[in-house]
């Protein structure tokens, strides 16, 4: 690692036939086509980064996303090897994104700079710096309705994915593209094969254009990408943000409100705010089980990146993607990390590029070179500390049951009797804060309900997706329920929920591959941010109880009757310490991670009927063993806990 921008690093080997002497051996060099340069099993930076073709074209879309009788064109931004134009046939790393004239990319946000001519000369991130000098392309692409891009943005809908896919059809030979002058243009200088790679909204792309079933998209790394837009808006019917879609789409488009204004009004009804319900608009946007894009589809392979506490793009939508390109044997690689909605360029940067470059070279220069011999699954299982397994979930975990007592256990025996909570408003009206939730569980609250395990006898490791089965009766027709599943005890934790999500950016700079005098190789260094807390929330996951049997058919609850409800929690891979006590909250509304209004709806629950199923790494099946219950006078909480909420970042 240096910190400088490197230099060029090498010349065109295949060039060298430029030195045969006399005047048979020039037509030969001239006629020679360069190759891609390979050592070890991987691409080597043999052609000039300075030197590369720099340009931009404008892809035909299928769509007319803003009505105005014309297909939109799709911008599309072009750093190439010069030597692309003699002959040589490259593949193409594309990241299709909605952020280049807004929020930016990257830690640093970063945006795309342009010549007199329209030409980019700065792209964000180093993915040009370092693979264009290995024989790649890399493309830019605006996002339909954003930056230099045609159309109306659609918050994740069907012009977002198709707009994306026309360029990967373009590279292939089926679509149209133009100069700005209005000449046609092919990509006579792709090899057709294409990966798609971005964080946040861009991954979110990949996997949709890869849920279409295009051929010629070969690879995709979605990182803290979005599967299923429903389950970014809200879950079991609890909505996480009102106007989330009309506000998004607004967000990434610069131009006149005006413009777009009649897209975003249908963006609002269709995601119908009033009732939280799944209904076709959200179909659209499924990319597992949707009308544009289906998980059956995906041909491209996988690697996936998410943080396991990402509170804006959710682990459910990885886990939910991961289990059904599972299901269709798609090759398929994770990195799971600790943090929040970071990066892997912030979180483990060496061995990221080193595992990015690889895992391009095999699947889009057909190399091989080993990347599919190493463990599937990457997972940080503490601060910096990695470890790796066969798959995902741990092909060890054991799903445990643990059953909530009358006295305030946590445990493996059947419980008896009832408790009851009030679906009640908080200080601000708007329900409790998860500080309100998680303090001292041993104190009585009328807002909910705590069930606390006794020491866990030996560290074991969460490895899955937990759920939570109750038998509740309500004496209203709806109640919001929260079920939390928490850590206690004293422990430094990555800092998920602060600030940086779990980094800090430095002032020192490591540099990635070749850079110019408008686009550097050089990026902020960062490290792990930490905190020492007696206190973690380890699962959370929300139901509007009228939903438990139909996301999109309620079924308001008659009062009075008991009913049986299950909802998964967003899924996780956590390490439970020895001496540690794992608990359940059962609560009313979230006031933290939800906008929903409490329905002041009385909720008993019938523990008999009740608990919580942890899928556990650990020699023994046994739930008693894992978390025997203890009595409750022997053992108090943190009281006044106070947790941030974490930041809703679009970079």
């Amino acid at each position: 690692m240096t910190r400088r921008p490197l230099r060029r690093s090498a010349t065109i080997a295949t060039l060298a036939a430029a030195a045969l002497i006399g005047a048979g051996g020039a037509a030969e060099a001239r006629a020679a086509v360069p190759r891609i340069v390979v050592k070890d099993g991987l691409t080597q930076p043999a052609f000039s980064y300075k030197d590369a073709i720099r340009e931009h074209v404008y892809v035909e879309s299928p769509v007319d996303s803003d009505r105005d009788g014309r297909r939109d064109r799709v911008r599309a931004d072009i750093v190439r090897p010069k030597e692309s134009d003699r002959g040589l046939k490259v593949p193409v790393i594309m990241d299709a994104s909605p952020y280049y004239d807004n929020s930016g990319r990257g830690n640093e946000a970063e945006r795309k700079t342009y010549d007199a001519n329209g030409n980019p000369v700065k792209f964000p991130l180093f993915y040009d710096n370092y693979f264009v000098p290995r024989g790649y392309a890399f493309l830019a692409v605006d996002m339909i309705g954003t930056t230099r891009s045609d159309g109306c943005p659609t918050s994740g809908g069907a012009p977002d994915v198709l707009g994306a896919k026309a360029v990967v059809d373009w590279l292939n030979g089926r679509a149209k593209a133009y100069r700005a002058d209005g000449s046609q243009v092919r990509a006579g200088w792709s090899t057709g094969r294409t990966g798609m790679i971005g964080k946040s909204y861009d991954g979110t792309l990949a996997n949709g254009v890869a849920a279409t079933g295009v051929r010629g998209l070969e690879t995709i790394v979605p990182i803290s990408a979005i599967s299923g837009w429903y389950d970014y808006s809200r879950m079991n019917g609890v909505k996480y943000w009102n106007d989330e879609q009309p506000w998004l789409a607004d967000y990434v488009d610069t131009d006149p409100p005006a413009k777009c204004a009649a897209v975003r009004a249908e963006l609002d009804r269709g995601e119908d705010d009033a009732t939280g319900n799944y209904n076709a608009y959200w179909a659209e946007s499924n990319y597992r089980h949707g009308t544009v894009g289906n998980v059956g589809n995906v041909r491209a392979s996988v690697f996936a990146f998410h943080g396991v506490n990402d509170l804006n793009v959710k682990t459910n939508h990885f886990s939910l993607w991961w289990e059904g390109l599972a299901k269709r044997g798609v090759t398929r690689k994770v990195w799971l990390s600790q943090r929040g909605h970071v990066d892997p360029f912030d979180t483990r940067r060496e061995k990221w590029i080193a595992t990015l470059h690889q895992w391009f070279d095999h699947e889009l220069h057909k190399i091989r070179n080993g990347a599919l011999r190493e463990p599937r699954a990457d997972i940080e299982v503490g601060p910096d500390q990695w470890i790796t397994q066969r798959d995902w979930p741990s092909p060890g975990a054991r799903a445990l049951t643990l059953r909530p007592g009358e006295d305030g256990s946590l445990g493996g025996d059947r419980g008896r009797g009832t408790g009851t909570f009030t679906d009640a408003p908080g200080p601000e009206g708007t329900g409790y804060s998860e500080g309100d939730l998680v303090s001292d569980p041993t104190a009585a609250k009328p807002y909910r309900l705590a069930y606390v395990s006794g020491p866990v006898p030996r560290t074991a490791r969460i490895s899955g997706t937990p759920s939570a089965s109750l038998r509740v009766r309500l004496d209203r027709p709806t109640a919001n329920l929260t079920a939390l599943l928490v850590d206690y005890g004293e422990d430094t934790r990555i800092d998920y929920l602060g600030r940086g999500e779990g980094i800090e950016t430095l002032a020192t700079e490591s540099c990635h591959g070749e850079s110019t005098a408008t686009d550097d190789a050089c990026y902020r260094q960062t490290r792990t941010k930490t905190v020492t807390a007696p206190v973690n929330v380890v699962g959370r996951g929300w139901l509007d109880a009228q939903n438990h049997a139909s996301l999109s058919d309620p079924r308001p609850l008659r009062p009075g009757e008991y009913y049986g409800v299950r909802w998964e929690t967003l899924s996780q891979e956590y390490v439970v310490k020895k001496g540690h006590r794992l608990a359940l909250i059962i609560a009313g509304t979230d006031a933290d991670y939800t906008t929903e209004t409490p329905t002041g709806a009385q909720v008993t629950v019938d523990l008999a009927g009740s608990s919580v199923r942890v899928p556990v790494v650990l020699d023994s099946a046994d739930a008693s063993a894992f978390a025997a219950p203890e009595a409750r006078d022997t053992w108090r909480g943190p009281a006044d806990v106070v947790l941030p909420v974490q930041p809703r970042e679009f970079r």
